[in-house]
Order: C-alpha cells, then structure tokens, then sequence
C-alpha cells in the first residue's frame, strides 16, 4: 500500500508481513522497519506518518549506510586514492553521510506473505563514496524470529558497512532502563571524544561495560566512564540477549557481524522526536567504527567480483519459553 510521496517525488511503499504471531511493517524509504508485533505488543520505535520520518528521524528503524557508524575525519584511502565524505556528525561523518541509505526510496522487487525483498542502487560518488553499488535486502518472518539477509556487489573498490538501527523496546513503552541485557563479547572499543575509535580493543572485565553477564541497562548508566550513555562498539563472540523482566518478553540477536553498537537512546529528548530519552535500544549488527582508517579491524573493502553477505537474526521468547536455535550466528 502507498504511504506517501518522498521529496524526489517517488511514492513510498509500506508492506505488512506476518507470521504466527509476529507481525512486522516495512516501508520502502529507508528500508525502514516501521514496526514489530510481538503477541500484540510493538517492540520497535516508529512513527505513523512519512512526514515524521522526513522531519522527526533518528534513523528508526532505517537500513544506514553507505557506511554505518562513524568514519574521522570524514575521510578514508583506498588503493592510494583518497575519498572525502560529507561531515554531519562534528568532525566526523555519521551512517554514510548527509543523505545515506536511511533517506532513499528502496525498490521492492518481492514480496510473499512473510517476506520482502527490497533492493537500492548506489551510484558512483553516492556521497563521496566511490564504485556503484547495489544492495539487496530481504526481511523475513519466521515462526518467532525477524530474519534480516543483507548481499551486496559493486563495480569498484569500496567499503560498505550496513547496519539496522531500530530502536527495541520489549515493553511497548516507558524507558528501557529496567531492561536486563547481556552480551557476548570480552572487549569492546574505547572511543575518543568524537566518538572514534582509539584503535584499542579494551577488556570489558571490571567495567560499566561488562555485560557477560545479565545487568540491567540503568544499574551503571550513569557512570562516568560512559559520557552520555552506553554508546559503544562491542567486539562479539556470540550473541546478544535482551529480557524486559516485567513483561517477559525475552530478544536473542544472533549475527554474522563482528561486531555491535549498543546504543541506549541517549540523544531522544521527546521534543525533537515523539521518544523521550532511553525510550528504546539500539544494537546496530555491524563492522568497527573507522574500519577504512584502521589496518588492524576487520576489512570492511568490497572489490569487483566480490559479493557482501550479512544476516541478523532477532528471535522472541517469554521467560518460560525455551530460545530454539537458528543459523546465521557469528
């Protein structure tokens, strides 16, 4: 069905794909996840009308890239040639750029009953960003599971980093403080005060940033240690698990990313936005921050011949239901 016309005049398509009892709306601006229907209860942040994700954004729910997360300097070299990117995020520029993935109308070249393909075309110099690039995304519904498949080929060297950056609210409201959360990773990234990786792959052990085991996202937010909130690069070793204990509702996030950005909503104020500040959780599936400007992360390059592949997984439980198994784990 339409949900509007974009600026560039192209109508945007919104898609509705359900499953037992899951149910989720896409939209093709953004490849944004629009919504996600838990027995019933929205788990994710959205907004009803295109207007607001024109004008209100904080990227919810949208696919971000050429270039997820935050390359210094707005800058990178590539096979000796130096490429400048647009700078939107202080000095640095911040999910591909003044108008990246988040702000295109995607094409919709399938859908069924459970899935949706959606397909966009990056031109050569799309932002300062170099080769034509052509990403495919497919969402699927899957029993208890929202499955995200990401591939992607290019016809010049580049570097490509696609993320989701929906925001999870298990309880449908509130804030996401109560939330308990744990993650499989012994080191995260130390940041700069840009928000830049200092290159270091720091222990979480004896940190506000050890979520090995379960904690409560609010029980240490407030250390100093995480300026404004938790919004840091983690170095995964298996998956991620998010429990909101009120309601019971339990979310595994199993990837084939290295890596994940968890992001406590530091920035909604509920002004700016219809969120107020840590009304949803972000775990952005992703390669490092400043991967391009950094040898020793893994390799975020694309070449000619080359085929991108990436799949996220988020599967739903309550606390007396076992989590089953899926593929696509790292």
């Amino acid at each position: 069905m339409s949900f509007g016309t974009a600026p560039s005049g192209e109508q945007v398509e919104r898609h509705v794909l359900t499953d037992g009892r899951m149910r989720a709306a896409i939209l093709s601006y953004g490849a944004v996840l629009q919504s996600l229907e838990v027995s019933g209860v929205d788990v994710v942040l959205g907004y009803p009308a295109l207007d607001d994700y024109l004008t209100r954004s904080r990227y919810f729910g949208a696919v971000v890239g050429r270039y997820g997360n935050r390359i210094a300097g707005g800058r990178f070299t590539l096979d000796g040639v130096t490429h400048r990117l647009p700078v939107n995020n202080g000095p640095n520029s911040l999910h591909g750029g003044v108008n990246g993935f988040d702000k295109r109308v995607w094409r919709v070249t399938d859908v069924s009953g459970s899935a949706v393909t959606l397909e966009y075309v990056s031109p050569d110099g799309e932002e300062g960003y170099p080769g034509t690039l052509t990403v495919r995304l497919t969402y699927t519904l899957t029993g208890d599971a929202l499955r995200l498949d990401y591939r992607a080929t290019t016809d010049a060297p580049t570097v490509l980093n696609l993320t989701n950056h929906s925001y999870f609210n298990l309880a449908g409201g509130g804030d996401v403080l109560g939330h308990v959360i744990r993650i499989d990773a012994d080191h995260y990234l130390p940041v700069d005060a840009t928000q830049i990786p200092t290159g270091e792959l720091a222990p979480v052990a004896g940190t506000p940033f050890d979520f090995t085991t379960p904690h409560p996202i609010g029980e240490r937010i407030a250390d100093p240690r995480l300026g404004a909130g938790y919004d840091h690069c983690y170095v995964l070793r298996g998956d991620i698990e998010v429990t909101d204990p009120a309601g019971g509702l339990t979310m595994r996030v199993t990837t084939t990313e290295p890596g994940v950005q968890f992001y406590t909503g530091n920035l909604l104020d509920g002004v700016a936005t219809a969120f107020g500040k840590h009304a949803g959780l972000c775990l952005e599936t992703q390669h490092f921050p400043d991967s391009p400007n950094r040898e020793h992360f893994p390799s975020t390059v694309l070449r000619p011949g080359e085929e991108f592949t990436s799949t996220t997984i988020y599967r739903f439980s309550s606390l007396t239901e076992p989590v089953q198994g899926v593929t696509g784990q790292k």
